[in-house]
């Protein structure tokens, strides 16, 4: 049995947060996640306050176990999302795309422990001093939003950095990853990609689809030039982006216009021609739909086997 210390700062069994989704990581996936004993996570991403606590009041009648909320930082909703989830108290809130210094205390002081995901030392050393009870150290190898440095390079050296339980991101997806993923000095993982093939979730077929059929080469990272970068599956939407990216009669504008709605068309509608079809490099390793139960409990019987195999290559 793999047993770490988030599992004791957190109550939960399994070591593994699933990754929060915008259009996607909803309370129904976020309780299935936590009743199979990780922590799920509902994302608020772009949605209103009102949309939000719904979720959460949600995932509390369909799960006793700890779960937590993703507050995304430049979403011009994040101020009253943010004040939500202080009154209605997740176990966890986890943060991306901006600062949540000016949330950090709100959260503290109601309770719940906050864990952001952090793409640099800086950040991470600057949300420890403001708070943070553990950071997920996000490599660019995942979905979404993402920085410049590999989770291989980002993790060690974010685990040098802070004092607090580290959980790496980007790029896991199965047993292997995981274990990987404590040899670096991580206590934990989070996943996003694999968590969109479980049956609960309910983002579109056509998504779940192009993901099982992705191979390694199939993703491609867009937006550089706005300053936020996006990793996505190669769609006809991702080709024109990337295009007009380059192009330099296009505005930032246009650009920013382009891409508005575009994981929401993905996500709800399965536009395969002009939605954004968010994920990871390790889409190719995903093959098939399971339950949120089986996916962790596979990932993580493979993972015990494989730190126990280790001991072969040490003399």
């Amino acid at each position: 049995m793999i047993h770490t210390p988030i599992c004791d700062l957190l109550g939960i069994q399994y070591p593994i947060f699933q990754g929060a989704m915008a259009w996607i990581s909803d309370a129904k996936l976020a309780a299935a996640v936590s009743n199979a004993g990780g922590l799920g996570v509902i994302a608020a991403g772009g949605a209103p306050a009102d949309l939000v606590a719904d979720q959460i009041k949600r995932a509390k009648d369909l799960t006793d176990k700890p779960f937590g909320v993703n507050v995304m930082l430049m979403s011009p909703n994040a101020g009253e999302v943010a004040k939500v989830v202080a009154e209605l108290k997740p176990a966890v809130v986890t943060t991306g795309a901006g600062n949540a210094s000016a949330f950090a205390k709100m959260w503290i002081d109601a309770g719940i422990d906050w864990i952001p995901v952090v793409p640099s030392i800086a950040v991470a050393v600057k949300s420890v001093r403001n708070g943070a009870r553990a950071v997920i150290a996000e490599g660019g190898e995942s979905g979404g939003h993402v920085g410049e440095l590999t989770t291989m390079c980002l993790v060690p050296q974010i685990c040098d950095a802070v004092n607090v339980p580290v959980l790496a991101a980007g790029g896991i997806g199965d047993g292997r990853g995981i274990a990987a993923a404590f040899m670096l000095g991580a206590v934990g993982v989070q996943a996003g990609t694999r968590f969109l093939v479980a049956r609960e979730c309910g983002v579109h077929q056509n998504y779940k689809n192009k993901i099982i059929k992705t191979k390694e080469i199939d993703s491609v990272v867009t937006g550089k030039r706005l300053g936020h970068p996006v990793r996505s599956l190669k769609t006809p939407f991702a080709r024109k982006f990337l295009q007009y990216e380059y192009d330099s009669s296009i505005t930032n504008e246009q650009l920013e216009e382009l891409g508005a709605g575009s994981l929401r068309v993905a996500a709800v509608e399965g536009d395969n021609e002009n939605g954004s079809f968010m994920a990871g490099q390790i889409a190719g390793l995903v093959k098939k739909e399971q339950s949120a139960l089986e996916i962790i409990t596979e990932m993580f019987a493979e993972a015990e086997k494989i730190l126990h195999r280790a001991e072969q290559w040490v003399k």
